[in-house]
């Protein structure tokens, strides 16, 4: 049924944009408000949403804090007490993860730090890109091999270090084992929000999508770190959105087939189902004008970064968990309560909001494709799929089979037929892959597995890395 007045649109389609504008209206309302609170209410409100959830749980107790860096206004959390029995260095790296303001604060708690370098991308976006070392400047004997780590949609490198015990942060182990670790970070980051000629809050510095990463980030990140490294080629390792990223941009960029060895993918990512929500996908999925017009054209949400510093901690992390189930089913019992804590205080960062959008359109039309303009006046054509049957390098797949994201044999038919490998984790979501309490026992044993066969391979063959 239509209404006259109104044009085309459904009655329920009209629902939908109304509650589309007052979602976006609350979410500008929100950034206007709480930029004019003063700090003694903030930290009041902090404290307020500490005592209520200590009704509701058996929380993780916490008192809060001015910084004593005078620049900086943000709260940080110290430990105080907690209703369960664990050792005190736990909770002190868990609030020292907690209270981290940036990767080389985390990586300093485990004894190693990060070489920041840039990356100069060829449409002018400045990336940072991470390289792993240890902090009393010693080194751990090189196998001569590098591996290339890239992070998942809405995070930056610090996905990969949140870990509450050393050997369960891969990027640790690997640099243990030899390897010349590096971090990657896409564009719009935390690390990755400069560009010669485009201001930060305009439009054009964020309009980009999936393909800008294919087609530049990740290739321009893998040539600066060849070149740094004075290797031929590396193995990258992607989160998420980092793998379909890898996919696209080897699919699009046959020069990469001899600088790639392989592509480890944990929990991939080509064409999710949709979300658990019917609601939120039917609206998402109906037209990116209204996706454009909730969140507007440039950053995603960004008012998530000022409510993540004021809220408690344990409430902060039920509303993550609340909003993993509702938009994912995702009911994450494999990640502990204290390692929560300590991840999900860096699992946001910025991106565009047209990022999203191509994802929907991915969603919505079970294909791999990238980005379609349907506002162009010749919009009717079909959208251009990544052609993913292209890709000649090694691919091995690490998904869990309660993942509501992956679907393996979906994701097999685009991909070659040879050179594909796939492992299940039982009883694994999304996230499990990256911070669930196995990792250790589940996980890293097939990425150091792969990782060894193709070091053998080479040793057996006669060919001799370059050591750094």
């Amino acid at each position: 049924m239509s209404v006259p007045v109104l044009g085309r649109l459904s009655v329920l389609e009209w629902l939908l944009v109304v509650v589309s504008i007052a979602f976006s209206w609350l979410e500008y309302a929100s950034n206007v408000i709480t930029k004019l609170l003063p700090q003694p209410l903030i930290q009041l409100f902090s404290y307020t949403l500490s005592v209520a959830y200590r009704w509701t749980s058996n929380p993780i107790s916490f008192i809060t804090k001015k910084d004593d860096r005078p620049d900086d206004d943000a709260i940080s959390f110290k430990y105080v007490t907690s209703g369960t029995d664990i050792a005190r260095e736990k909770y002190n790296l868990m609030t020292g993860m907690l209270n981290s303001k940036s990767i080389h604060e985390m990586c300093r708690l485990f004894g190693y730090d990060i070489e920041n370098r840039i990356v100069r991308t060829k449409d002018g976006y400045l990336l940072t890109v991470h390289r792993i070392t240890r902090l009393d400047g010693t080194s751990a004997p090189r196998n001569g091999k590098t591996v290339y780590l890239h992070h998942g949609l809405l995070m930056n490198s610090e996905i990969w270090v949140t870990m509450l015990e050393k050997e369960q942060n891969l990027p640790f182990v690997l640099y243990e084992l030899g390897y010349d670790v590096w971090l990657g970070n896409n564009r719009g980051n935390k690390y990755s929000h400069k560009h010669l000629t485009k201001k930060l809050d305009s439009v054009e510095f964020w309009d980009f999508s999936i393909d800008e990463f294919a087609m530049f980030d990740i290739p321009d990140s893998i040539d600066f770190i060849l070149h740094e490294t004075g290797n031929k080629s590396l193995t990258y390792i992607g989160f998420s959105q980092g793998t379909a990223q890898a996919f696209a941009s080897v699919s699009v960029n046959p020069d990469l087939s001899s600088k790639i060895e392989q592509i480890i993918a944990i929990s991939p990512a080509t064409t999710p189902h949709g979300l658990y929500s019917k609601f939120l996908d039917i609206l998402l999925k109906s037209s990116p004008n209204l996706i454009y017009l909730i969140f507007s054209r440039k950053v995603l949400m960004p008012s998530i970064l000022f409510w993540e510093k004021i809220m408690y901690p344990p409430f902060f992390d039920t509303s993550i968990d609340i909003s993993n189930y509702m938009l994912f089913n995702w009911k994450s019992k494999n990640i502990d309560k204290m390692q929560k804590v300590a991840s999900y205080a860096h699992l946001y960062s910025t991106t565009s909001v047209k990022t999203v959008v191509q994802w929907f359109q991915i969603m919505a039309s079970k294909n791999f494709q990238m980005y379609h303009d349907y506002s162009a006046s010749i919009s009717n054509l079909n959208p251009v799929s990544y052609p993913l049957k292209n890709i000649k390098i090694p691919i091995s797949l690490i998904y869990g089979d309660s993942d509501s994201l992956v679907d393996i044999e979906v994701m097999k038919n685009q991909l070659p037929d040879k050179n594909v490998s796939s492992y299940r984790v039982a009883g694994h979501e999304h996230l499990d892959n990256l911070w669930g309490r196995d990792v250790k026992e589940l996980v890293f044993p097939r990425v150091l597995s792969i990782l060894k066969e193709k070091l053998d391979e080479e040793r057996a063959n006669g060919l001799k890395p370059i050591s750094n």
